[in-house]
């Protein structure tokens, strides 16, 4: 019965004061927060280059691998102006790389250009640690790539993990991610001369 009291008693005390759980920068509230940022939503695109390409781009890692998986096939050819170095290939999709790629198009350039395919997106992993200081802070994160089709299995091992560390700015609302370059301590002189543009 004592502890019950006790928890009121801290969450009147807390509703008392206004704050909200966004006024502490725990590690689940930094997971949120970076997992429902548009920077981190945003799905991997690849662009598969179709046509006359150079022998740099037709024996990059991620066109090797299309080649292995039987879904590309490139026949040489003479370059042309502006494509280098030779030799140069020209890349067509197979009949199995049809059937896999076709239903994956997201978007492609005119006149022949690159196809994108959304091939990835991201999921964090774990918060590694929070590191504060006043206002501003760095929360140190793992996150890995996952695949959304055949593609995305094929590009990206969703068993490597990277590491990255992004700033927090602790406002009147709450704790944000940090979308932007922020100049910490400028008059207000340049801060008006510094503004974005922003969007209504």
């Amino acid at each position: 019965m004592r502890a019950v009291k006790t928890l009121l008693l801290a969450a009147l005390f807390c509703l008392s004061l206004s704050c909200s759980p966004r006024d502490f920068l725990t590690r689940r509230l930094a997971a949120d927060l970076i997992s429902a940022s548009e920077a981190f939503k945003a799905p991997q695109l690849f662009w598969l280059k179709t046509g006359i390409v150079s022998n740099k781009d037709f024996s990059s890692p991620e066109s090797l691998v299309l080649q292995r998986r039987g879904w590309i096939i490139g026949t040489e050819q003479k370059c042309l102006e502006g494509i280098d170095p030779p030799p140069c290939w020209d890349v067509l999709l197979t009949p199995l790389g049809v059937d896999t790629i076709r239903p994956l198009i997201s978007r492609a350039l005119p006149d022949n250009g690159p196809i994108g395919i959304q091939v990835a997106r991201r999921e964090l992993v774990t918060i590694s640690g929070i590191s504060k200081a006043g206002n501003f802070a760095d929360v140190e994160f793992t996150w890995r790539w996952v695949s959304l089709n055949q593609v995305g299995a094929a590009l990206y091992d969703n068993g490597v993990h990277y590491r990255s560390t992004v700033g927090f700015r602790g406002y009147d609302d709450g704790w944000r991610v940090v979308e932007q370059n922020v100049r910490n301590n400028q008059s207000l002189d340049d801060a008006l001369r510094n503004a974005q543009p922003t969007t209504q």
